[in-house]
């Protein structure tokens, strides 16, 4: 197997109160093929809405398809305000084998937004094994 670097996957929009599963490991397509084994060393999230959103990532083992938000496997929970992004990155890449799968959540703040007309972009960076 070929270890390619690249974007793991495309500017993924998320609208609105939503739980969405972005990736799936051995059964999403990236740019170098559909990858066996997933290394992710980053995720970018910028929301483009008008008010804040509450935004989270969760790492969902031996899921597929994936389109929940499992409290136990979440990651990540940040309020994004408009216009702002932030990162998630480790010092060693998250390793997704085939089926395990990233999912993402934007929802409402507790304060500065109902999350209704949120937008909030994901890219998903690292590399593959096609």
């Amino acid at each position: 197997m070929a270890l390619q670097k690249t974007k793991v996957l495309n500017i993924t929009s998320v609208t609105g109160i939503n739980t969405v599963g972005i990736f799936t490991a051995g059964v999403t397509s990236t740019d170098a093929g559909t990858a066996s084994t997933t290394y992710v060393r980053s995720v970018v999230m910028h929301n483009t809405g008008l008010g804040t959103a509450r935004v989270s990532l969760y790492i969902n083992p031996d899921t597929n398809p994936v389109s929940v938000a499992v409290t136990a496997n979440r990651i990540l929970r940040v309020d994004l305000a408009p216009s702002e992004t932030t990162f998630f990155e480790t010092n060693y890449p998250v390793v997704l084998t085939p089926t395990d799968a990233i999912s993402v959540e934007v929802n409402a703040p507790d304060t500065g937004g109902t999350g209704i007309g949120s937008a909030v972009n994901f890219l998903v960076n690292g590399d593959v094994e096609v």
